[in-house]
């Protein structure tokens, strides 16, 4: 039978985190689960080979490609991606799965909302927050959108659609645009808050002017290319 959701671990060097989140993730009735990894030197393949999760070994870098990979292989007709690296709360999967039961295209787990936390909330100057809720102004302006938060990878997506909306922006840039293109495509979004932890492990590496530049460009894309990319469809 096929299963109904596919959980989506990503991950690059991080022994530290997986080591503290992985026992915290829940059951979930007719699932599967595998991780997408990339060059991990520091034991992460061998702790998750470990506990029973097949790792699918990830050649080009990228967090879009992890993703790509990730859709590819899943059986699911849900897809929930998934980084252990402290900052998303396992226990937030089953409302994301919750929300897609509900009839949502794309569930996303806003750190923005009323009752939600931010890892940056308890520092006075929040840039990554407010360059966050910029470019989802913008979002919204554009796209007809009502979102918080169009940014955070923590989310989950129906196969059917992921494939719908042909993705092809590189790096962190893949949530936006799938945010983008699903707004575009009329798809259902549906948000809701979540606790952002702090980093436990591993390194980030979306490094904050690169980041920001590449989501301009896909922005302006975006913008320039309409629902030409339904044509595929």
């Amino acid at each position: 039978m096929r299963p109904t959701t596919t959980l989506i671990i990503l991950t690059r060097n991080e022994i530290t985190g997986v080591r503290d989140v992985l026992s915290k993730i829940p059951r979930l009735k007719n699932s599967e689960c595998f991780a997408v990894d990339f060059h991990s030197t520091d034991g992460t393949v061998d702790y998750l080979i470990s506990h029973h999760i097949t790792v699918l070994k990830q050649k080009k870098p990228g967090r879009s490609e992890a993703f790509r990979i990730g859709a590819r292989s899943a059986k699911g007709k849900y897809l929930i991606f998934f980084s252990p690296d402290g900052n998303e709360d396992p226990s937030d999967i089953p409302k994301l799965i919750d929300v897609l039961d509900a009839g949502a295209d794309l569930a996303i787990a806003s750190r923005f909302m009323k009752g939600s936390r931010n890892e940056e909330d308890d520092k006075c100057i929040k840039l990554r927050k407010w360059v966050n809720q910029l470019f989802t102004l913008f979002v919204n302006w554009c796209f007809g959108g009502s979102l918080t938060d169009s940014i955070n990878g923590y989310r989950a997506i129906k196969k059917q659609s992921f494939d719908q909306l042909h993705l092809d922006a590189e790096g962190f840039a893949i949530e936006f645009q799938m945010t983008m293109r699903a707004l575009k495509a009329g798809m259902k979004i549906r948000e809701f808050p979540t606790k952002e932890g702090n980093r436990i492990g591993g390194v980030s590496t979306s490094y904050a002017m690169p980041t920001g530049f590449q989501f301009i460009r896909v922005f302006l894309r975006e913008v320039w290319i309409g629902r030409t990319f339904m044509k595929k469809l």
